[in-house]
C-alpha cells in the first residue's frame, strides 16, 4: 500500500539543485547532487511538485548526474520521447533557468520529487519495485 509523505517530513531528504539550460538553449535541465550516487541510465520515478512522471539520468559533459527530459511514462523516458513534463513544468512555475529547485528524496535511489522552494507537496511513495522485478526489468533494458 502507497505510503502518503509530506515534503517536510522528518523521512524526507532535501536538496536545493540548480536548473541550468542546456547550451544555449531555453531547454531546461536539472543537476542532481554528486552525493546521492545517481548512475548514468538510471530510470527514476519523479514527481513535479507532487505529479509522478519517469526520468533517466544522465552524465553532462562535467560527469555530473542531471536529468533533462521527464515522461509519463518509464519506455517515453528511456527513449527520450513524448512531452517534456519537465520544460512544460519549467514553463508553467515560478521555476527559472538560473535559478534552483528543491529536490527531495521520497524513497532513496527510485522515488525523487522537484518542487517549487516555498511550495509543500504531500507524495504518495511506493517504495520503489520488489528487487527480482527491478532486476528483471533491467535485465530487459540490456
Amino acid at each position: 500500500m502507497p505510503d502518503r509523505v509530506p515534503s517536510d517530513h522528518e523521512t524526507v531528504e532535501t536538496h536545493r539543485v540548480p536548473v541550468e539550460s542546456v547550451g544555449r538553449t531555453d531547454r531546461p535541465r536539472v543537476v542532481l547532487p554528486a552525493e546521492l550516487e545517481f548512475e548514468d541510465g538510471d530510470t527514476i520515478r519523479l514527481a513535479l511538485d507532487g505529479d509522478w512522471y519517469h526520468a533517466v539520468v544522465e552524465t553532462n559533459l562535467d560527469g555530473r548526474p542531471v536529468i533533462s527530459h521527464v515522461a509519463d511514462n518509464r519506455r517515453l523516458a528511456r527513449e527520450r520521447d513524448g512531452t517534456n513534463r519537465l520544460a512544460e513544468w519549467v514553463a508553467d512555475s515560478d521555476v527559472s533557468l538560473g535559478g534552483s529547485v528543491h529536490l527531495d528524496v521520497v524513497t532513496d535511489g527510485t522515488e525523487y520529487g522537484l518542487r517549487t522552494p516555498g511550495k509543500r507537496v504531500v507524495y504518495t511513495a511506493t517504495g520503489g519495485p520488489d528487487a527480482s522485478l527491478s532486476d528483471i526489468a533491467r535485465n530487459l533494458d540490456n
